[in-house]
């Protein structure tokens, strides 16, 4: 939201208080609060008829400051409020008049309060500003309409760039944006996004997150262009910030604030296919897809049966549509025999033909006007209803309903909607309907995550979510909504992902060929290869079918590869959901994070790491052009073994069957024996793949356990032409397989079950 009129003025109607002089500081143990005045005070009767901003800075945690900005404290706080851990940091809060400052310093973040002269907050680490609150920053603003804002300005500096914000499927880089926190059902071909999150990454060493899980509005160099404005409605503005100084170390310090992804099966990870939406299907029809799958040699783990497993204008009623699905547990054990996993569609809403909506009604679960009446709608489903998850009684009542499908055989749940949360409604606990309208997906997924764990155990619980907003990384995963079959859109889908990344999820997922449409062959074969790179792939459409075979027989090939190379690397990203789980570090991860100090990194948003350690750059034509950006070092492609040095921009061309996929430098990457499932046991038969380990080298490759025990490790350390590997953790057999390089052919070792160490020697 914009209050000025360009640097001077502002908007008509608009009056904004800034705080001028402190009046009084207050040092505790665990915070400082300073009192500022809106004019100079030179006088007592200064002190008459005018107000103060109070600011108070405290930390929840080291390495992270909180500033809550307040002009009147009388409002009532009706929430919700965002669920923020804290640890006792190392924290030490000073205030000295002679040098008229006073500090907060947590871990390495100082927070430095100018009190006396114009007012301004300096947050540095290490000597080096990082960012900083100017006497113009702060504003009390009161509109035409009397409305109430508080707005804060953080200042940017030259060439810095701001990232996250959620899933947002415009440009990567925020800088020039304005930004709404509010979520939407507005497809991903707009500036609206199903995924809205009140923090944004800085790749000048810091993160700031507002804590507000109501309508906050960003403008990122726009309002001024030098500083990042956030403001909200009343009279309070909450936000930390968070140093790193890495991007890496922000997003592990905003996830153990906000919550980490949960560890999730090696089930999830295989392809998943869908009914797709609107799309006439029956069991036949699912048994032939599903044979298709076989027959052509498609490895398959998960098969997805969208809306109308239910019946029409019952959505959600949680009943298998009898003219259809006569049998759902017979066919559900069917599929199961033939080892895949099921997942089922629904969403928090509950038609009027539903079979819910009268207990909902008479039970009070639904939720009401101020009258006292349900709220209904006829979009989406003819009178629907919304669940009130406020309710805890609401909420058992509706999990209930899920628990009787997991019985039936279901192992997952798409959690649909979510957005189009009513703002004109009383909630059971009082929530101020403002704050729920984001709040409100929160506590859908976590009941249904929560659901899951209950009766799968942990490790065992999967969604397939659309909606959002700070936290919900811990119940994954999420995919990028509804996009056009078209090139374009799969770029745009790529840009939401890396902007969630940025935001602390780790999972992210999307519409293999897109949503909306029958997309051409040439863009589902690319986008595929793109598909099955993901943390979670799923082939999904809205009208058509999305079976390989619908396209070509190209496209069968194309899949098959991608499936089995993608189970061939499960050791490997099940590691990086350990690193999701432990650290908060997402799978799918934008170049600035991996190579924060390559200033040709920090804007490219047509690729991404995959992990630490695998670079993809998805190609968007049918020609197979594409421009990718190689960092410093010689990579190698995994798929041809190839090598190019960067840094520098390479153009290739490639077939269907192929796209830039290029192994980092100084990898050992280790690569499962099985191609035919994703829940093999990654530590038997492994190969370690070793890509350019220097002289000098010692590193640790960790393998998880499929069935959560214990991890299989292995120490690599090179000295001269002496490459050698001490394994702890397996008695499976192991190999070693050192990739060649020009010059040098591959050197290869096998390693008998329970063998320990190995030793190779390199060519000069």
């Amino acid at each position: 939201m914009k209050f000025t009129d360009g640097y001077w003025l502002t908007l008509p109607g608009v009056q904004v208080l800034r705080p001028r002089d402190v009046a009084d500081v207050r040092v505790e143990d665990d915070s400082l609060t300073v009192w500022s005045s809106t004019a100079p005070l030179t006088t007592r009767g200064d002190t008459l008829n005018r107000p103060l901003v109070t600011v108070t800075l405290t930390s929840p945690a080291d390495d992270v400051i909180g500033v809550c900005i307040e002009h009147h404290q009388g409002a009532v706080d009706r929430g919700p409020h965002f669920e923020v851990a804290r640890r006792a940091p190392d924290l030490k809060i000073t205030h000295d008049p002679a040098t008229q400052v006073a500090e907060v310093r947590s871990g390495g973040l100082v927070a430095s309060v100018r009190t006396e002269g114009p007012w301004g907050v300096e947050f540095s680490a290490d000597g080096r500003t990082l960012t900083s609150s100017t006497p113009r920053s702060i504003g009390i603003v009161t509109d035409a309409d009397g409305g109430s804002y508080v707005h804060e300005q953080l200042s940017l500096g030259v060439g810095e760039h701001v990232y996250g914000l959620g899933e947002r499927f415009g440009p990567f880089v925020k800088n020039g944006q304005s930004v709404d926190i509010w979520n939407a059902d507005g497809g991903t071909a707009s500036e609206q996004a199903y995924k809205n999150v009140p923090f944004y990454l800085s790749d000048a060493g810091y993160g700031v997150f507002v804590d507000d899980p109501g309508l906050v509005s960003f403008e990122v160099g726009t309002e001024v262009v030098s500083r990042t404005q956030f403001s909200v409605a009343g009279e309070r503005l909450s936000y930390y910030v968070i140093h790193g100084p890495t991007p890496k170390e922000i997003l592990r310090r905003y996830t153990e604030l906000t919550g980490r992804p949960a560890r999730l099966p090696a089930w999830s990870y295989g392809l998943w296919l869908s009914t797709s939406f609107t799309t006439s299907y029956d069991e036949e029809t699912v048994t032939s897809f599903v044979d298709g799958m076989a027959e052509r040699d498609l490895p398959l783990s998960v098969f997805h049966f969208d809306c109308f497993w239910m019946r029409e204008f019952h959505w959600s009623d949680f009943v298998w549509d009898p003219a259809t699905f006569p049998d759902p547990v017979g066919m559900l054990s069917r599929l199961k025999a033939k080892g895949l996993r099921i997942c089922v569609w629904i969403n928090p809403y509950i038609a009027q033909r539903s079979r819910l909506f009268a207990e909902g009604q008479e039970r009070g679960f639904l939720v009401r006007r101020a009258d006292g009446s349900v709220w209904q709608t006829d979009m989406w489903q003819a009178g629907m209803a919304l669940v009130d998850f406020t309710n805890p009684e609401a909420s058992a009542w509706f999990t209930g309903y899920l628990r009787e499908l997991l019985g039936q055989g279901v192992d997952a749940f798409k959690t649909d909607f979510g957005e189009r949360i009513p703002t004109d409604v009383v909630w059971h606990d009082g929530s101020d309907p403002h704050r729920m309208h984001n709040y409100y997906t929160h506590l859908y997924n976590r009941a249904v995550f929560e659901l899951l764990e209950a009766e799968r155990g942990e490790g065992e619980a999967v969604l397939f979510a659309r909606s959002a907003t700070a936290g919900g990384q811990q119940f994954p995963v999420h995919w990028g909504g509804d996009c056009e079959s078209t090139f374009v859109s799969m770029a745009e889908e790529l840009r939401g992902g890396l902007s969630l990344a940025a935001s602390g999820f780790a999972y992210w997922s999307h519409d293999i060929g897109g949503f909306e449409g029958k997309p051409d062959p040439a863009v589902f074969k690319r986008w595929v290869a793109f598909g099955l790179l993901s943390s979670h792939s799923r082939l999904h459409g809205s009208d058509s079918y999305r079976v390989p075979w619908a396209f070509d027989d190209e496209a069968v090939d194309v899949t098959r590869a991608f499936t089995r190379l993608k189970h061939r690397l499960m050791p490997y990203l099940a590691e990086l959901g350990e690193q999701a789980h432990e650290h908060g570090y997402p799978v799918m991860r934008p170049m600035v994070l991996e190579f924060p100090g390559d200033r040709a990194a920090a804007t490219v948003d047509t690729q991404y790491m995959l992990g630490d350690s695998l670079l993809v750059a998805p190609v968007f034509n049918a020609e197979g052009e594409v421009d990718l950006y190689v960092p410093e070092g010689t990579w190698t492609s995994l798929l041809t073994g190839e090598q190019v040095t960067g840094p520098r921009w390479v153009h290739e061309q490639h077939g269907f069957d192929s796209l830039p996929l290029y192994v980092r430098p100084g990898t050992v990457l280790p690569f499962g024996a099985r191609a035919d499932r994703p829940d093999q046991d990654w530590t038997a038969d492994v190969t370690l793949r070793v890509f350019g380990v220097p002289d000098g080298y010692r590193g640790r490759t960790r393998v998880p356990a499929s069935d959560g025990g214990e991890h299989a490790e292995f120490d690599v350390e090179r000295s001269g032409r002496t490459l050698r590997v001490r394994a702890s953790g397996t008695r499976a057999p192991w190999s070693v397989r050192v990739e060649p390089t020009p010059g040098s052919p591959a050197v290869e070792a096998h390693a008998a079950a329970g063998t320990d160490v190995l030793e190779l020697t390199l060519d000069a």
